[in-house]
């Protein structure tokens, strides 16, 4: 193959990516993106339809081809490796012929805090912890498939494997049952240190290990393109198709953070700030967890909350109630001109529950310090400020197991403000790296586990090739130190407020 490219798909919430790579520029060639929707059957769920996912991978490579033949004159069999990212912590429950038995339950969706619970007590939330990197929680799959075992029995009997989005469009392009390393780590049932499922601790739980799929490092050839899944994509019978990873695995790899110590914060409707090291990182407090990286010898240790981006989105639709257009960009500029504390304004941006670093599905989002002379510039500046604060809790608690952050490189929608990147800087300490593709980093990831998997590329250093960053905020001493002295307050509100939080109805 005189010049090869790579397809990379990142199935997301909203929709799957397709993003076609030059492999020896690093380029995108082409890119589509095919949305799909989201149910909501009931509070607290969250469920997506595979037979969209389906749609979406078939439809999705075949506009693909076509853009990139019109614009490069690339046909298929140009195309080397086919590779995956999708969400992560889902439960797809399938028979033997890889037919889906019921809609798939989402990273989202929270209705197994009952199972969550069960699992803790059956096992030891510590050693799950120790065991598997992660805290017991409703958000992985465990308890999405204890949820299932204990109120669909005869759907969980008849299931022949759970698996993960991306292990899913794999099925359908090759055959073959797989799931990767990082999908497998966000589960709750996977040894970080062995990299095999933790037997134990799904026996103890009452679930059946032989319901979990094979599996394999994220840059595993799994399979080729079937004859079958050809006349549906237009891709050439034959093509290798690589597992690939998580979104979160692969966002790691697309930012560039592939050497112990790399570090990165991605913003998008929720955020996570992770860090790349040799070995978990284990909180005594379990604030943070660990998840397998792409490279086998590497893992990512990092927190997540519920809202970032997605707390600013709120305050827009808010604030623009029934009129046409947005506010994005005014809130934006208007939230710049206030300044550092945003008027002794804070706010909690805990609008979904929150993960890192309490955990707590019951915690609010508030408003504090707010008096009359507040209005639309302090309330975004301070939702703004929010976020950040509370990724340096995330951040505080990582540097407490001793390891070194000199620099944050930031990707996800949040990077594009210039205002955000300078809060970010100022509430961290440390300098703000952007990479060039701060919004396909998911996808560039995905791609690069497929490019090592073919041997396109040795190793994952190759992304020193692709990903080149620049400096775009570094901490200014005022600013800096205002921060310091509201992050203790910013802790304080939440502890105040806590106990008032499951009272709430």
């Amino acid at each position: 193959m005189p010049h090869p490219y790579i397809l990379a798909h990142d199935l997301g919430t909203t929709g799957n990516k397709a993003t076609l790579f030059d492999a020896v520029t690093g380029a995108i060639v082409a890119s589509v993106f095919e949305t799909y929707g989201t149910a909501y059957p009931h509070p607290n769920w969250a469920e997506q339809d595979p037979a969209d996912w389906r749609r979406a991978l078939y439809l999705g490579t075949q506009r693909l081809l076509e853009q990139a033949a019109a614009q490069r004159d690339v046909t298929p069999g140009d195309i080397a490796v086919v590779s995956f990212s999708g969400t992560m912590n889902g439960a797809l429950a399938v028979d033997a012929d890889g037919v889906p038995l019921r809609s798939a339950i989402l990273w989202a969706d929270q209705r197994g805090i009952a199972e969550a619970q069960l699992l803790a007590e059956h096992c030891g939330e510590a050693q799950v912890y120790r065991t598997t990197g992660t805290r017991v929680t409703p958000s992985c799959s465990a308890a999405k498939f204890f949820w299932i075992q204990r109120h669909q029995p005869e759907l969980y009997d008849r299931t022949h494997l759970f698996l993960q989005v991306k292990d899913y469009v794999a099925f359908l392009l090759t055959g073959v049952f797989a799931s990767d390393f990082s999908d497998a780590s966000n589960t709750n049932l996977f040894n970080l240190e062995t990299r095999t499922w933790a037997t134990d601790l799904i026996t103890t739980a009452g679930l059946d290990p032989a319901k979990l799929p094979p599996l394999f490092p994220s840059t595993a050839v799994v399979g080729h393109v079937t004859a079958e899944a050809a006349r549906h994509t237009g891709l050439l019978a034959g093509t290798p198709v690589v597992i690939g990873g998580g979104d979160g695995a692969c966002a790691t790899v697309g930012a560039g953070a592939v050497h112990p110590g790399d570090a990165y914060i991605n913003i998008g409707s929720s955020a996570w700030l992770a860090v790349t090291a040799r070995r978990p990182l284990l909180d005594p407090e379990m604030r943070t967890f660990n998840l397998a990286h792409l490279d086998p010898e590497l893992v990512m240790a990092l927190g997540s909350m519920q809202a970032a981006g997605g707390a600013f989105d709120w305050l827009e639709r808010l604030l623009r109630g029934e009129a046409e257009g947005g506010l994005h960009d005014a809130l934006s500029l208007a939230a710049a001109a206030v300044p550092t504390g945003a008027g002794g304004l804070l706010f909690l941006p805990y609008l979904l529950g929150e993960r890192s670093p309490y955990w707590n599905p019951l915690a609010r989002g508030a408003f504090v310090g707010l008096t009359m002379t507040h209005g639309r510039p302090e309330m975004a500046r301070a939702v703004l400020e929010g976020v950040a604060l509370n990724l340096r809790l995330i951040l505080d608690a990582l540097q407490a197991q001793e390891i070194e952050i000199p620099t944050m490189r930031l990707i996800g929608g949040g990077a594009r403000s210039r205002l955000w990147r300078q809060i970010l800087a100022d509430v961290l300490g440390l300098p703000i790296l952007l990479p060039e593709l701060v919004t396909e980093a998911t996808s560039l990831g995905a791609a690069i586990a497929g490019g090592v998997g073919v041997g396109i590329f040795g190793s994952f250093a190759a992304t020193d090739r692709f990903i080149h960053v620049h400096e775009a905020a570094r901490p200014e001493a005022n600013a800096q130190a205002r921060y310091a002295e509201l992050a203790p307050l910013y802790r304080a509100a939440y502890r105040g407020l806590e106990p008032i939080f499951s009272q709430l109805r």
